[in-house]
């Protein structure tokens, strides 16, 4: 990783990775961001321009007919004929998932060339690691909630337990040296759950019962044992939605209500919006999370960061970042996507409990998360529902004069709300997981996954009791995380 005029998130286009030589110092400093590296989108372009008398046409849908649209959601347009006319039940694993998925790395391979192969692997967001070039079969993984844990080792902030605080200084120690450090040497600190394979020829219901286990990535391997695939959570909910059509008995479920189905839970972890971005990055990796959810103080949803996020802090020049706040970090994401695709957009992590199964998976697919928030929401009525319909190429809606706006690179509200959230969602009471939803589809099919708190429980980070408040304790169910670099961090020579 070299400083210079890199910009933030721009990581695929350095010529390599490496850690920063010291930890950055904590900066009242609002953006690590060059500028002029910012493009206007045509939209940022067009703010302040009067709204063109076509947006004061009546619709031609008349709202009895927008409603019958709500409550009963089109399905998914990405039919494979290969499906057609089969139950689920039967189609085998190996017929989702592509040897292309699969990217290998060997032990001794450096994390910098590591983390590049990661950048480079969207379809899956995990590379596997092997002892040799001659191995076929994983010994272990390595993805953003690995990148993320290392990060946070290598600039000092990180918070481990007592055992792991020598493995910790080397590894910091050997950063600043610019010594390559190789995949071998952080395996200590990358705790993940165990590897889980299985053949290519098993049918689905193999993979949903684990998955609704809390079993969040699957290897598929053929009779050789050789590695052909990777079947994650995500891609599971992205077949059945876009299949959904052929498999009745998981297609009814879709217009139900979360309300009515009784899936998620109250018990929720966030942060708070003016937290440093660290205290984020330090709560996923202590607790095993590939998301935490942004609160304003009055507990409303302003935002999310995922582990995936790190990815904007592989450059020299955004690790300042990691002291900013987590609302400002979220509008250097949306600043960044609007530069990118020429457009702004905010994506939706946010449901109510009157929303359907449909609009939640929906969202779940456009933005490839592994959680949606569940926010407060008054009951909806027929002249007013309380959720649009998002089918998966909608879940990134046009900018609104009521939304929050990206210029130059920070975030701004209208002036009748003080944060975001306020306009954008309500407050916080709950939240439904890939892993609920399959979990719900297992159960509707006659399965019995097992408990999946038991995986949750073994993803958490070992902490002391002092850097894990009670969530009992809290009435409302929620945990609000902040200020952990100032209760402890790793000590350095």
């Amino acid at each position: 990783m070299e400083s210079g005029r890199a910009v933030p998130g721009d990581a695929t286009k350095e010529s390599s990775f490496s850690p920063p030589p010291l930890a950055p110092q904590r900066s009242s400093s609002s953006s690590s961001i060059n500028k002029s590296a910012h493009r206007s989108s045509f939209v940022e372009n067009l703010r302040g321009v009067p709204p063109s008398p076509r947006s004061q046409r009546h619709p031609s849908l008349t709202q009895a007919a927008i409603q019958d649209l709500l409550n009963n959601p089109p399905t998914a347009k990405n039919n494979d004929p290969r499906f057609a006319g089969r139950d689920w039940t039967e189609i085998s694993i190996g017929e989702l998932v592509s040897r292309e998925d699969v990217k290998w790395v060997e032990m001794d391979t450096s994390v910098e060339d590591t983390t590049m192969t990661l950048l480079k692997n969207s379809t899956s967001n995990v590379v596997l690691i092997r002892e040799n070039t001659s191995s076929t079969t994983a010994i272990s993984t390595f993805d953003y909630n690995d990148l993320n844990a290392y990060i946070l080792v290598v600039v000092g902030l990180a918070h481990p337990t007592e055992e792991l605080v020598t493995i910790c200084n080397d590894i910091g120690l050997k950063a600043q040296a610019r010594v390559d450090i190789p995949v071998r040497d952080i395996q200590p600190i990358c705790r993940k759950e165990s590897l889980v394979t299985l053949q290519a020829d098993e049918d689905l219901l193999s993979a949903i019962e684990l998955f609704a286990s809390g079993i969040h990535r699957i290897l598929v391997t053929n009779r050789g044992s050789e590695v052909v695939g990777v079947l994650s959570q995500l891609k599971l909910i992205e077949f059945f939605w876009n299949e959904s059509v052929h498999f009745k008995a998981i297609d009814e479920l879709y217009p139900k209500l979360l309300r009515d189905l009784g899936i998620g839970s109250q018990r929720i972890i966030a942060v708070n919006a003016e937290s440093p971005l660290a205290d984020a990055l330090n709560l996923m990796s202590q607790e095993g999370l590939s998301s935490v959810a942004v609160i304003d103080n009055a507990s409303n949803v302003v935002g999310n960061i995922s582990s995936a996020d790190v990815k904007h802090l592989t450059s020299a020049a955004s690790l300042p970042l990691l002291s900013s706040s987590c609302l400002h970090f979220i509008s250097v994401i949306l600043t960044e996507r609007g530069t990118e695709k020429g457009k702004d957009s905010f994506p939706v992590f946010h449901v109510n409990p009157y929303s359907t199964l449909a609009h939640t998976v929906a969202k779940l697919v456009a933005t490839r998360s592994h959680r949606m928030w569940v926010v407060e929401s008054a009951s909806p009525s027929p002249s007013a529902p309380a959720t649009p319909l998002l089918g998966p190429s909608s879940a990134f809606p046009a900018q609104s004069p009521a939304q929050p706006s990206v210029s130059g690179n920070h975030l701004t509200t209208p002036a009748s709300a003080s944060m975001s959230g306020m306009i954008l969602s309500g407050r916080l009471t709950g939240v439904v997981t890939l892993t609920d939803i399959l979990n719900l589809f297992a159960k509707s099919s006659g399965l019995k996954p097992s408990d999946p708190s038991e995986q949750r429980a073994r993803r958490r980070r070992s902490s002391s009791a002092s850097l894990r408040p009670s969530i009992d304790g809290n009435r409302t169910g929620t945990d609000i995380r902040t200020d952990f670099r100032r209760q402890s961090s790793v000590q350095r020579d």
